[in-house]
């Protein structure tokens, strides 16, 4: 143990004085951290694989004569959505394995016999745990929604049941205008709501808008088809029939036609062309979901969708906590096996999770904020990993 402390000559120790985490110490800490995490990485993606995809391979072997083929296919399209999970519980894995280690063999003692405090230990699995949470952020980012998309269709294909990428029934935009009231606040006003009630991929069937422009309802247009025409920016409805309401409710004028022109924004297009699940978005698709969401007007989606946000954000911090969290428990001085550290670390992770799927659930009745419901599990991780870094400092 007398390298982890020993110190370099004096030119390399004024270069460890600008950069600390490239001393002996840290070195010798990163490599004990690094060995349990790349094996808890494995260890957790492969129970994660096992329990939430294998399984249902299997059976859909055996009841659609699924090719094998197929199956390693979507098993491999699965495994980056499970790599990510496995992210956080490694951290937490490998600094409480690598800190029980250097504590059961008094490798720790010692470091504080000279002068080396226990934030200061910490320090190598706080800086990996960074690492690890922008890793798990690129990933998330980049290579789980695609590869989750993928595996869906690919499954679907196979299974002869592709789903188009289209929303096919029930399309709603709610289009809003800002009005001032008379005590002077600002408050968004229903002008048109536009309703189909099915769509090919280019036209949509069924089409009903209801004009509130003047306050109240004041036309209705019914088509039995509408297209977006791009040359011209704006919609086509063939097949209907415009109904002027008057003031008193009545049909004042009724018109019939053949083609008309109606100017509306492309929203409704967009919304019906948008038909990606969660897992299957990045925050940047999140985002522009949302944006056609709150046009709609639909408070539960908008706010399920803000809270989703929050947490992609949220998430990979989890790394960071875990590694907060597991260096300091480790480093208290104890005795705990590979097993025992491995019991602690499902612990931990089963109520981070748990309390970040309850938080979520409350965000999204409009209880707490979405940012409070996403970030709360994180808060109180650091908040508990501070407060035992404090006692354990002391």
């Amino acid at each position: 143990m007398a390298s982890g402390v020993s110190k370099s000559p004096k030119t390399s120790s004024r270069t460890f004085d600008w950069f600390p985490w490239l001393s002996v110490m840290d070195r010798y800490i990163s490599l004990e951290l690094l060995l349990p995490f790349l094996f808890g990485v494995g260890l957790f993606t492969s129970l994660g694989i096992s329990v939430g995809t294998v399984f249902e391979l299997i059976r859909r072997i055996a009841d659609s004569n699924l090719g094998l083929g197929v199956a390693i296919k979507v098993l491999f399209l699965n495994m980056p959505q499970f790599v990510a999970y496995s992210l956080p519980m490694s951290t937490l894995l490998a600094s409480l394995m690598a800190y029980n280690r250097l504590s059961s063999d008094s490798e720790l003692v010692a470091l504080r016999s000279c002068g080396v405090s226990i934030r200061r230990m910490v320090l190598p699995a706080i800086l990996l745990s960074l690492v690890v949470t922008g890793i798990m952020f690129v990933f998330n980012e980049q290579i789980v929604p695609q590869a989750n998309l993928q595996a869906k269709q690919t499954f679907e294909r196979a299974l002869g049941d592709e789903q188009p990428t289209f929303q096919e029934r029930d399309i709603l935009y709610q289009q809003f205008q800002p009005v001032k009231e008379d005590d002077g606040k600002v408050r968004d006003q229903l002008t048109r709501l536009f309703y189909a009630k099915e769509f090919n991929g280019e036209k949509m069937r069924g089409v009903t808008i209801l004009d509130f422009s003047r306050g109240d309802l004041s036309q209705i247009v019914s088509a039995e088809t509408a297209i977006w025409n791009q040359a011209q920016d704006t919609w086509d409805f063939y097949n209907g029939t415009i109904y002027a309401v008057s003031s008193s409710g009545s049909f004042s004028n009724i018109i019939r036609f053949q083609q008309q022109e109606i100017q509306l924004p492309r929203t409704p297009l967009d919304i019906a062309e948008n038909n990606l699940d969660y897992d299957e978005m990045n925050i940047a698709q999140a985002r522009k979901e949302l944006a056609l969401l709150e046009k709609t007007g639909n408070d539960a989606k908008i706010r399920e969708m803000q809270v989703r946000i929050q947490q992609k954000w949220a998430l990979p911090f989890a790394c960071l906590v875990m590694g907060l969290v597991g260096s300091v428990l480790g480093t208290k001085p104890k005795r705990a096996g590979r097993a025992t550290s491995f019991a602690i670390s499902v612990l931990i992770i089963f109520s981070y999770y748990l309390l970040f799927s309850i938080t979520g659930a409350i965000a999204e009745t409009g209880t707490i904020s979405p940012f409070l419901g996403a970030w709360l599990p994180n808060l109180l991780g650091i908040g508990i990993g501070g407060l035992l870094l404090m006692n354990a400092s002391n």
